[in-house]
């Protein structure tokens, strides 16, 4: 599949999708992308759509966030002739896992809880877990923008991308910092969300763009995808190098945190 497929739109309360790469004959699709790299051309292909429709304005700055974000975001922002930056966010993560959470991290503070699950968990344990979650995101920062800070975006409209929306909560702290850095407006993009995920994030969001939007009691990023493992941070980082020496990966580093 390739963008030139995702011909149309939908929209639900702000929330834009492609009807084709959705669903077919009434069943969410899965398997729709072959990998990140073949996601962020599809997704690129959706966002000029949409662009070229006057539903999304065209970004200043594209800010992936690491780890899957990242080749998707690079892709996006290659098509698009924008820069590239990251934007750094930490899930805030159940004590007895590595991969749930109920909320996440941003850079300069921001946090976003599940305060119904927060609730039902020790406050000595939601304090540990996002104290974990800030340190993860002080060590990607130094690693991917060297410890600086962000610059202030007033006026600039941008967009954020990641691999999956699934709860929204990453997505959604990721909004919040690039508000506070005072972006006018907001755009949040994946190749694959949640219906309900995506309704969390345009709580701030201007407007949320996904490829392959599923409904129904579980949902999982991967399943969209054909090839699906996780990225490390070295992986990552190199992908940004080979990004930067192509002119794409311009971070804009500034005195913000």
């Amino acid at each position: 599949m390739d963008g030139s497929e995702c011909s149309s739109f939908g929209e639900v309360d702000g929330v834009y999708f492609c009807p084709e790469l959705s669903a077919r004959g009434g069943r969410p699709l899965v398997g729709v992308f072959r990998d990140r790299w073949h996601a962020g051309r599809v997704l690129a292909g959706f966002l000029r759509l949409l662009i070229e429709a006057g539903r999304l304005p065209r970004p200043s700055v594209v800010y992936a966030i690491p780890a899957g974000g990242v080749p998707v975001g690079v892709v996006v922002a290659e098509e698009l002739g924008v820069p590239l930056d990251v934007v750094v966010v930490k899930k805030v993560l159940y004590p007895w896992t590595t991969e749930a959470g109920f909320g996440a991290v941003a850079p300069g503070g921001v946090v976003v809880l599940d305060e119904a699950e927060a609730s039902r968990l020790p406050g000595e344990a939601v304090e540990a877990a996002v104290a974990e979650a800030a340190g993860r995101v002080e060590e990607r920062l130094r690693l991917l923008r060297g410890g600086a800070g962000y610059e202030g975006l007033e006026g600039e409209p941008v967009l954020v991308v990641d691999d999956g929306i699934a709860a929204g909560w990453t997505m959604l702290a990721a909004c919040r910092f690039l508000r506070g850095l005072g972006a006018s407006y907001v755009a949040a993009a994946a190749p694959t969300g949640s219906v309900d995920g995506c309704l969390r994030v345009r709580g701030c969001a201007d407007a949320v763009a996904v490829v392959n939007l599923r409904g129904g009691p579980v949902f999982a990023v991967a399943d969209a995808y054909l090839e699906w493992r996780d990225l490390s941070d070295w992986e990552v980082l190199e992908v940004l190098r080979e990004a930067e020496a192509r002119g794409v990966y311009r971070p804009r580093r500034g005195s913000r945190e």
